[in-house]
């Protein structure tokens, strides 16, 4: 699913049912990451190479 929002388009996984997962926004050079319950609370920006990185550690660890 995706959401526009302040310029930012935030994708959250089509396996989402109970709205417990977090969003990621991709602007140029980073990657922004939310709660989706919480949107407009912290969120945090890390590299495109750190984010692939955590994806491959959960998929391995099937978090």
């Amino acid at each position: 699913m995706y959401r526009h929002e302040n310029g930012l388009t935030w994708q959250t996984s089509s396996y989402t049912n109970s709205g417990a997962c977090v969003e990621v926004a991709r602007p140029a050079g980073e990657v922004l990451v939310r709660d989706s319950k919480r949107r407009t609370g912290p969120r945090i920006s890390v590299t495109p190479g750190s984010f692939a990185d955590l994806v491959d550690w959960v998929k391995v660890r099937q978090v």
